[in-house]
């Protein structure tokens, strides 16, 4: 089993300096480097104070100096807003910097708000995404690259630095629909899972791009699959469901909510399986409870939904610290 964090750089009604929801950030990742945590994995926004995180790569390189083993995760670059030869360029770079400890998770992105600002047409979202990661991996790989498709065209161009892990870091795509899921099979890509499906729709996902890589003749044992789960952490059942309860309050509120839904999204309109959004968060989706209890539903997850990468998204200071202290100790 491995443990990672799904690490969100949210600013929640402004109460304090952005610089703050920095400086506490970069805090948990030095703490993650001296426990157990295989990595962090930093998530890029734009535009919405749910993260303030516009640069995964700049941040990940500020990660990367003030640890020495953690491993650097993006979850994601959203690759279909970048040019894909910079893109390669700022991770091979960020790689080299950390002493070859970037895990790559590339995404398409779903806020029409991002796509407008920067000018990708909303249609083309899927195609460029899958184009970009394609141009990625060869600059990375090949040494010098030609390249005709839809959207980029060049020729003859040597891609500097290349990557220090060879051929390319590990490299994960985020797939959170059915139709993304069989895409990322029919390439043999790895997954990153989302943290906003039920554990059961989490479970059927997982089920399918087995299927999906067997059908398309890869190997979907022996891959790391992280899962992004929210969790709230305390000293008794009462206290954690009380800090998810406000967590998910909050996550409805900032991103997650039917408000969010309308004309804001590529999301087809969630339904909560009938709850409402905050009850359906609590019951199917956040982890909460104290250390011994969440250390035993992690256990049945394994067997339930083949979990061998939880990625955790904690919901309070306290959260983290005893997932740090209290869980991750007896799962790695």
């Amino acid at each position: 089993m491995k443990i990672g964090v799904l690490q969100f750089f949210s600013w929640p009604e402004r109460r304090v300096s952005l610089e703050t929801v920095y400086q506490r950030a970069l805090q948990r990742i030095e703490i993650m480097d001296r426990t157990g945590f295989d990595a962090v994995w930093l998530a890029e926004h734009h535009f919405s104070t749910f993260s303030v995180c516009p640069s995964v790569h700049m941040v990940g390189t500020m990660a990367a100096a003030r640890t020495t083993r953690l491993r650097i995760g993006t979850a994601v670059s959203l690759a279909a807003l970048y040019h894909p030869l910079r893109l390669a360029e700022e991770v091979a770079l960020l790689d080299v910097l950390s002493g070859g400890r970037v895990n790559w998770g590339a995404g398409r992105g779903f806020s029409l708000t991002e796509f407008n600002a920067f000018g990708v047409p909303p249609e083309e979202s899927a195609a460029r995404f899958r184009e970009t990661v394609e141009i990625v991996l060869r600059a990375w790989t090949e040494p010098r690259l030609s390249f005709a498709g839809d959207y980029f065209k060049f020729e003859d161009v040597e891609l500097l630095p290349k990557p220090l892990q060879r051929p390319h870091p590990p490299t994960w795509v985020a797939a959170t629909s059915d139709p993304a899921i069989d895409w990322a099979a029919s390439r043999g890509f790895s997954i990153l899972m989302d943290p906003h499906s039920s554990i059961a729709d989490l479970g059927r996902k997982r089920r399918r791009y087995a299927e999906q890589m067997a059908k398309s003749g890869f190997a979907p044992d022996g891959r790391d699959i992280p899962m992004a789960r929210l969790v709230a952490l305390a000293e008794t059942e009462e206290k954690a469901a009380d800090v998810a309860r406000r967590g998910a309050a909050w996550l409805v509120d900032a991103y997650a909510g039917p408000q969010h839904q309308k004309g804001k999204t590529m999301h087809v309109a969630r339904t909560y399986d009938g709850l409402d959004p905050v009850e359906f968060y609590l019951k199917e989706v956040v982890l909460h409870g104290t250390p011994d209890s969440i250390v035993e539903r992690i256990q049945a997850l394994q067997v339930e939904v083949s979990l061998n990468y939880l990625m955790c998204a904690p919901l309070s200071h306290e959260s983290f610290m005893m997932l740090a202290e209290k869980v991750v100790p007896r799962l790695v």
